[in-house]
């Protein structure tokens, strides 16, 4: 009999510090962390940019106590990699937000901040790093490919990142992030229509109509401008 698959959330194996199979971080400890809320466990992971000059930088900023910030993993432009936080444990990387309406993204996520200003293309060794990394954690707490998003998806207007050089395309295509809906989509953008079908992707943050616009342009069509179109409702359509 086939085994059953975890629950999102539930870990298929532990969790390291500074280890996984395949894949060696370099552990740097930031004392900024606490434990998961509530006996929450994470379901989601939450993709940001740096947008700092280096990886040393922030890797500096994300174990400063003064600051109050870390994430769990940190990917250079070169491919260097290191963890901060245990993912057991809860790192400060989402701040306010909300996803599919649950709100304490920190306690429900795993964070990797990657090595960007937001206005270059991501290097190739980084990537390679991301796709790898993402399938061991998603395997590791049954994490669904819809459960990996951007920081600007659950903080419209507030975060922008991974931003619009992000390739979420590629993700997708090796199901590590939910695949968009059908590219042809509706051929009305009525604005109501459009938020149902944007909270119902999970964009539930209360935010007004242009701020949601371009938060899910940021995701799907960044090149996207001016009024709602058709083509905006089109990769909200049917999620999978």
């Amino acid at each position: 009999m086939a085994m059953a698959t975890p629950a999102a959330g539930i870990p298929v194996h532990s969790a390291v510090p500074s280890t996984t199979e395949s894949l060696s971080p370099i552990w740097h400890p930031s004392p900024n962390f606490g434990p998961r809320r509530d006996g929450l466990t994470p379901s989601l992971i939450v993709l940001h940019y740096t947008a700092m000059d280096s990886a040393q930088d922030a890797l500096d900023r994300l174990c400063d106590p003064v600051h109050e910030v870390s994430a769990h993993y940190l990917i250079g432009v070169d491919g260097t990699f290191w963890q901060m936080v245990r993912e057991r444990d809860r790192a400060w990387h989402a701040g306010a937000g909300e996803w599919h309406g649950q709100n304490d993204i920190n306690s429900r996520s795993i964070g990797i901040e990657l090595d960007n200003t937001g206005r270059h293309p991501f290097s190739e060794p980084q990537m390679n790093v991301l796709e790898r990394l993402l399938r061991q954690i998603m395997h590791r707490w049954a994490i669904h490919p819809n459960g990996v998003i951007g920081h600007s998806d659950m903080a419209p207007g507030r975060k922008f990142d991974p931003g619009s050089r992000f390739d979420w395309l590629r993700l997708e295509r090796n199901a590590l992030a939910g695949r968009r809906g059908d590219p042809e989509g509706p051929r009305d953008a009525p604005v109501d229509q459009f938020r149902a079908l944007a909270r119902a992707a999970g964009f539930s943050a209360d935010v007004d109509d242009e701020t949601l616009l371009s938060a899910v342009r940021l995701r799907y069509r960044p090149w996207g401008k001016g009024p709602l179109r058709s083509a905006d409702l089109a990769p909200l359509t049917k999620q999978t």
